[in-house]
């Protein structure tokens, strides 16, 4: 029975990884810095939402699961998978010392013998470098795989049993055994270069924040232009296959796809236009939508405004990177009263409450609880749930 030690382990990446390898018979153990969520799961609780994971935890918890913030665990391990991604910093520049800085912290406790993977998204040739640091601390080289996750937020147990598995590594035996790990819990192995590999988790990342730029760049078109983004595009997409995949429009939010595009951008000299360009459509339909509202109440000074929806992704928890806050921060400027409200928030408004205060309304993210209101007040709604056509 293989000792797995995920070092990062309490977030949305690595605890549902931990939770399906707990059922596959592996030992886990979930490090982390975050007392407070180190706390929490051993105490049998979730800290955020994902589907099916209390289950889990609750049936495996002290038997094939712990969490600890004890940093000596990692030496007892047989294998070592860092959940540590590339940030960027305030120019979109790649922080990738911030991912060898965490290899370097633990680098005294980690083991030739041990076969380390790295998990989270990072920038192209970052694994090589790893490679050269651990085997100048080795003496030898390291069973250094990198492992993509691929997983949708909330959903990443399922997913992680359901999709195929993307495996590279430094040698023939840490691909290798990487892929036996990941053979236990996933249907499918897909073998690529270490180079490869990277390049295609932003690829993946890239193409999705692409996808979302061309369908909101349309919609601002469409839209200050007076005519229904979304008659035109069931029109478009009305028994003509072709069509069938374009995107709604809706806030392109969340910890991955914007960073992601900013890194392949970097990878290719600050060259890649069409992300940059899609950073810019992205990122400035908030304003849109503020603008939007503004033309409806010809001024928002002093205006109660509330936003339905704080969290980055609808019927979720988490704000990370939540295009709502600029929202927030735009109606703010304009001098508006902002009243936020999110039933996965319990700091924010009351939905009924929010309702009943304000003069006018924006949909931050679709929750469902949101998809049956009527809307009696003037309302913004990029995403098309409240399906009523003022003009």
């Amino acid at each position: 029975m293989k000792r797995v030690c995920i070092v990062g382990g309490c977030g949305h990446v690595g605890l549902p990884l931990g939770l399906v390898l707990a059922e596959r018979d592996f030992l886990v153990t979930l490090l982390d810095i975050n007392k407070n969520s180190v706390d929490t799961i051993n105490s049998g609780i979730v800290p955020f939402q994902e589907e099916g994971a209390l289950d889990i935890l609750q049936k495996h918890l002290n038997k094939r699961i712990i969490a600890t913030t004890d940093q000596d665990i990692i030496s007892e391990q047989d294998v070592i998978i860092f959940i540590t991604g590339t940030p960027v910093d305030e120019h979109h520049n790649p922080k990738i010392h911030d991912v060898l800085n965490v290899i370097e912290k633990y680098s005294h406790l980690l083991k030739k013998e041990q076969l380390i993977i790295l998990r989270s998204t990072i920038f192209p040739g970052t694994t090589e470098i790893i490679e050269q640091m651990l085997t100048k601390s080795f003496g030898c080289q390291p069973k250094l795989a990198f492992c993509p996750e691929r997983i949708l937020q909330g959903k990443g147990i399922d997913e992680i049993k359901t999709l195929p598995q993307i495996v590279s590594g430094v040698s023939d035996q840490a691909a290798k055994e990487a892929a036996d790990l990941f053979m236990a819990i996933a249907p499918k192995i897909i073998y690529l270069s270490p180079l490869e590999a990277e390049i295609s988790k932003l690829m993946i990342n890239t193409w999705r924040y692409l996808e979302f730029a061309i369908a909101n760049q349309f919609y601002m078109m469409v839209e200050d232009k007076g005519l229904d983004f979304y008659k035109i595009l069931g029109a478009i997409k009305d028994d003509y296959p072709r069509a069938k995949n374009f995107c709604k429009a809706g806030l392109a939010a969340g910890p991955c796809l914007f960073k992601d595009t900013m890194q392949l951008s970097a990878f290719y000299r600050n060259q890649f236009f069409l992300g940059q360009a899609a950073m810019l459509v992205n990122e400035g339909l908030p304003n849109f939508l503020v603008a939007q509202l503004e033309k409806k109440l010809g001024s928002l000074k002093n205006k109660k405004v509330a936003i339905l929806g704080m969290t980055f992704k609808a019927n979720n928890d988490d704000i990370r990177e939540s295009l709502s806050f600029k929202i927030k921060k735009e109606l703010e400027f304009k001098l508006a009263e902002v009243i936020p409200s999110d039933p996965y928030l319990d700091y924010t408004y009351d939905l009924n409450e929010a309702l009943e205060m304000s003069d006018a309304v924006i949909l931050g993210v679709p929750h469902k609880e949101y998809l049956d209101l009527k809307i009696n007040k003037p309302f913004v709604d990029c995403w098309n749930v409240w399906k009523v056509d003022e003009r």
